[in-house]
């Protein structure tokens, strides 16, 4: 029972409505209410004190005749300091940013000095109204019923301070009107009962709805810098955080750490089970990751499989270490998504402030750079940013803009690598090669531009560039030959491929058989749904498909079965070793017969050895391709290479 009136005191005191009937509220958010609450009353407590100094002042200047003049001189120039101390403190307040909670002790110091300014008018009718003149006592009179008013104003929306300060005033009025035995006062008694009896109810009104509005606002404020599926902070929120941490950092030197976090396997999660089972996979995700976070830290979710923690008051660089360790080792246990479970991992790339940056867009930069490069060092990787970082940056991105205007400058250009078939032992076609001629680097690699192309989209009109280029050259070619072109995932995001790969072949005037698509098992795997209902498109309209370094991704098995295609390309890799490695032979053995089970065509890659060529033979593969039967050539060779014939058949003499 104790324990419980102390509590219900403790809130009634610190102007929780919930003592008084209303909206009950966690201390959070009856914290925020009395930040509001104090702000609004601050807000007009300069003039309500110049208000209380200007009628001491009048009450001094009419009792200037009365036998206690010098009593009320004294109580004027009390009122009048007092009043103006607190008025200018209220205006230095004001100055301060506006605080986000408010502790109970803050309230109740409210309440009390409500009382004590209550309490000090309320000496006015009892001390000075029975000596005083009839203006005299019209003056206090007024002035009593004034201050009533303005004490309920002046604590419209905390209810306890306006009885702290209005009931003292009242007794004070009622003493003073008890003493005299005239039926006017009685009535005038009456009148402020009355009064205040409604400016009380008003303030309590007036308070329940500015209480509900306040939580109605909050709760508003929440969702808005909250993420709706994780109930994490969103980006909004963690930008906030972020500008509050570097207001921090000017202010007092606390350094502090920012993580970007990346899920590595939420895309195949998605792609696999759907996006419910990926919301999940994030759900869970995000719990995990705040187990590992601090109490005062928060992990916020700003992007789909994108997660950034703020991590205050960091002492040293190993602490935020630590953390990264943590969020990593998170993932050590698989998750359970549909009743499998799914390994899962993530990547974390660290900026220290101010070290690595002091402002918000070069510290989330740089700490997308760390994440960039722990991503390619591979899954659960932790990196911090590091000076090379942003030149390597600078490179990509002076090396995207080059490339924005290589088809324009005729910079991009293509190379024929032959296939062979080993049973007619003649060139069946050849695969376009693209290549990229810088004016200042020389010739760039595919494998250093055609991730930036990916990343930014110029892969559309590069690739369309490169049907068109391949297509263009192949309609020279005698009509049994064929052009085989490499496709990536981000080509198949564009819903106007198909259209685009029909009006080429219309334009070259060439037959669909003649053109060949070639993709990755990595890309399959990614992007198994848009990619096979264009390549069954592609497959109605005559145009061949073949799969790619077959036997270097997860799932080949799978997609013989479910994916359309015409052709597989053994991985180099295996033909390589198969003559030292009597695991390599029995692999590519057992591709071949697969695949002829399947009535697929199978090409060998990387052919470099006649003995290579003379073991796929006695296997009865299809087709090969490498050094040993011809290295790219430019489109103005190929006639010459299709001359030499006798060099293809040599080596099977």
């Amino acid at each position: 029972m104790r324990t419980y009136l102390s509590s219900y005191l403790s809130k009634l005191f610190a102007g929780d409505l919930a003592a008084f009937g209303g909206p009950a509220t966690d201390e959070a958010v009856a914290g925020h209410i009395r930040a509001e609450q104090i702000s609004l009353v601050l807000g007009y407590s300069l003039a309500i004190m110049l208000a209380n100094a200007c009628n001491a002042t009048v009450l001094a200047i009419a009792l200037w005749h009365s036998p206690n003049r010098n009593y009320a001189l004294i109580w004027a120039a009390a009122v009048v300091c007092g009043a103006l101390s607190i008025g200018l403190k209220a205006r230095l307040s004001r100055r301060i940013t506006k605080p986000q909670f408010v502790s109970r002790q803050a309230m109740h110091r409210l309440v009390r000095n409500a009382l004590v300014l209550g309490t000090a008018w309320a000496v006015v009718p009892v001390a000075f109204f029975a000596d005083a003149s009839n203006g005299g006592q019209l003056v206090i009179t007024c002035l009593c019923s004034g201050m009533l008013a303005g004490g309920a104003f002046a604590f419209a929306t905390i209810p306890v301070a306006a009885v702290a300060f209005t009931a003292p005033i009242f007794v004070g009025t009622a003493i003073c009107l008890g003493r005299n035995g005239d039926f006017v006062y009685l009535l005038v008694a009456i009148l402020v009962v009355a009064y205040g009896f409604v400016l009380l109810r008003g303030v309590f009104a007036h308070s329940f709805e500015f209480t509900k509005r306040t939580i109605a606002q909050l709760e508003a404020e929440r969702r808005v810098r909250r993420d709706a599926l994780t109930q994490l902070p969103n980006r909004f929120a963690f930008n906030e955080s972020l500008e509050a941490a570097l207001n921090r950092l000017a202010r007092s030197g606390e350094g502090f750490a920012v993580f970007l976090l990346d899920l590595d396997r939420f895309k195949e999660v998605n792609d696999k089970f759907g996006h419910p089972a990926g919301d999940e996979f994030l759900i869970q995700a995000a719990a995990r990751l705040q187990r590992c976070a601090r109490e005062t830290d928060n992990v916020a979710r700003i992007g789909g499989d994108e997660f950034a923690l703020i991590m205050t008051n960091l002492a040293k660089v190993e602490d935020a270490l630590e953390i990264a360790e943590r969020f990593v080792g998170a993932f050590g246990e698989p998750f359970l998504i549909e009743r499998c479970e799914v390994a899962g991992t993530t990547s974390v790339g660290i900026v220290v402030a101010p070290r690595d940056g002091n402002t918000p867009h070069e510290l989330l930069k740089n700490a997308d750079l760390a994440l960039y490069r722990a991503k390619k060092a591979g899954p659960g990787t932790v990196r911090f940013f590091e000076v090379s970082d942003d030149k390597s940056a600078r490179d990509r991105r002076a090396l995207q803009r080059d490339l924005e205007q290589a088809i324009g400058r005729d910079e991009l250009f293509l190379v024929y690598q032959p296939f062979f078939d080993i049973r007619e032992n003649r060139v069946t076609g050849f695969e376009a090669l693209l290549r990229w001629q810088h004016p200042v680097r020389g010739v760039i690699s595919p494998a250093e531009f055609i991730p930036i192309a990916e990343e930014t989209g110029l892969i559309h009109p590069i690739g369309e560039w490169v049907v068109r280029r391949a297509c263009s050259t192949l309609s020279n070619w005698p009509s049994d030959l064929r052009v085989a072109v490499n496709f990536s995932a981000a080509q198949f995001h564009n819903t106007s491929i198909l259209q685009t790969i029909v009006q080429v072949l219309a334009e070259a005037r060439v037959a669909p058989s003649r053109l060949e698509i070639e993709i990755t098992e990595s890309m399959l795997i990614s992007k198994y749904g848009p990619a096979s209902s264009i390549l069954n498109s592609l497959l109605q309209l005559g145009v061949t498909v073949a799969l790619d370094d077959f036997g270097t991704g997860f799932s080949s098995l799978t997609y013989l079965l479910k994916l359309p295609y015409t052709r597989i390309k053994i991985d180099q890799s295996f033909i390589r070793d198969m003559l030292t490695r009597p695991d390599s032979a029995a692999i590519v053995k057992s591709i071949i017969t697969l695949a002829q089970d399947l009535h697929i065509g199978v090409v060998a890659e990387g052919v470099e050895t006649a003995e290579q060529l003379e073991c796929l033979r006695q296997t009865s593969c299809d087709e090969v391709q490498g050094y040993l039967i011809g290295r790219p050539v430019s489109a103005d060779r190929i006639f010459a290479l299709l001359d030499q014939n006798k060099q293809w058949s040599t080596p099977a003499a």
